[in-house]
């Protein structure tokens, strides 16, 4: 597909790698020069310098014959005037990033009038992230799947864990629980494990089963499950108040610390069942004064990666609370992941996994669609969630006499809202959503996940 990119920042350059990696023809605009020239040299990507809410900019990228236009500029109302042109100029699809709480209540109504296919806002998106890891705090991470029923969720295997020393096929039996171990991240390798695969300490383990049978597992493997009472959050940006508004909403005890004295003003009228403190988070007093000591959970927000992570460091050497840091440069995500932090919140990246689903499904849109769309383990595998038509060459077929790719597991079957988890027997039929987790890359139908 021809896709164009409005912005060459940290978002626009990872939907440009991702896109460009697809071999999709993919054009970029920005009015930095270098910042086109960079993504011109590092991907096989067209460059156009210039607005990219100019009618004659995007007809110089070739709006005209584009299939769709993603704008990602740091102005939201530049990302809708982009969008509204190229709507107007190539009748594209069109994608914008839309970031301001003012347009959040409003979203709806600016995709329908303006004819949007899609408004992401990041910083909602990484607090409904957050919000879901607080109300199960034993997980590092959770995604879903089939409108919510289904959750592949992660977490690392102490010495203490009943899980540990198990091997895969006795784990139903032993726990009686329905869960499928999907994926084990060990000493930098991702492995898609089989039936005879021992579960090891420091294993950081992906399972995969509805919310009710997570609960249940990881209370029987000697795990806590229930949701946090406390939250301490630091910063008081956007995700901050989407997440703080969410968590008031589920009975969580709010205390947000924010330096700037009128940022608080217009917290403690956004937020009236929150805590806001004006004060300095690097200051260990005003933490341990705050209630850093008998808080649940730390979450570190502001816009400074290395102040997040010192600050959960610090957190983590004084309390057991649950650590969730934001980062946005995703240059270092391996480093940061090796610190044993907690949990990793990476904005930009859940922008362009969202952005990439979309692409994905509309790349191939006869066939069996991707619907969802993770990646997942440090970017090494991806979780997909298939709809599947009646044409798919998998349908009546028992799973153990598929010819699937290597590396490749189906974990889940969602039938008219009934989740199975599948053995060889089981079979896909027309309508079904299907997940599956793969190091494959780049899967965009049902019928790929075939040899």
């Amino acid at each position: 597909m021809k896709i164009i990119i409005v912005g060459c920042g940290k978002v626009g350059m990872n939907i440009t790698e991702q896109l460009s990696a697809e071999e999709h023809d993919v054009v970029v605009i920005d009015e930095n020069s270098e910042k086109v020239k960079a993504a011109s040299n590092s991907f096989d990507v067209m460059g156009v310098v210039g607005n990219g809410a100019s009618y004659n900019v995007q007809s110089e990228a070739g709006v005209e014959s584009a299939d769709i236009l993603i704008a990602v500029t740091a102005s939201d109302e530049l990302n809708l005037l982009c969008c509204l042109i190229a709507k107007k100029a190539g009748n594209c699809r069109t994608i914008a990033r839309v970031r301001n709480p003012v347009y959040s209540k409003e979203v709806n109504f600016i995709k329908e009038e303006l004819g949007l296919s899609m408004i992401i806002n990041p910083e909602y998106a990484a607090a409904t992230e957050i919000a879901r890891i607080l109300r199960f705090p034993s997980a590092i991470k959770i995604d879903t799947f089939a409108r919510g029923r289904v959750e592949l969720l992660k977490f690392k295997v102490s010495g203490s864990l009943k899980i540990c020393g198990c091997m895969l096929m006795d784990i139903k039996n032993r726990f009686k629980t329905d869960v499928l171990v999907c994926a084990v991240e060990r000493d930098k390798e991702v492995i898609i494990p089989g039936g005879n695969f021992v579960i090891r300490e420091n294993d950081i383990v992906s399972i995969i089963t509805s919310h009710k049978g997570a609960a249940e597992f990881f209370r029987r493997i000697g795990l806590e499950t229930h949701q946090v009472h406390k939250a301490m959050l630091v910063g008081g940006g956007k995700i901050a108040f989407y997440l703080a508004k969410q968590l008031t909403e589920m009975g969580i005890d709010v205390r947000i610390i924010e330096l700037n004295r009128k940022r608080c003003e217009e917290l403690c009228e956004e937020l009236p069942k929150a805590v806001v403190i004006n004060g300095d988070a690097t200051n260990q007093e005003l933490l341990v004064e705050e209630g850093l000591l008998s808080t649940e959970a730390f979450v570190t927000l502001t816009n400074y990666d290395e102040e997040n992570i010192l600050l959960a460091l610090y957190a983590k050497s004084k309390t057991d609370a649950k650590l969730i840091a934001k980062v946005n440069r995703l240059t270092f995500d391996e480093v940061i992941n090796n610190m044993d932090l907690g949990s990793i919140v990476y904005p930009k990246f859940i922008t362009s996994n969202s952005i990439l689903q979309y692409v994905r499904a509309m790349s191939n849109s006869i066939g069996s669609n991707v619907t969802t769309l993770y990646k997942i383990l440090d970017n090494k595998a991806e979780a997909l969630e298939f709809t599947v038509t009646e044409s798919a060459p998998v349908i009546g077929v028992p799973l153990q006499k598929l010819n699937l790719k290597d590396h490749l597991l189906v974990c889940c079957i969602n039938r008219n809202g009934k989740i199975i988890t599948p053995n060889g027997q089981d079979m896909i039929k027309a309508g079904d959503t299907v997940i599956i987790v793969t190091t494959n890359r780049g899967l965009k139908d049902i019928k790929d996940i075939l040899k």
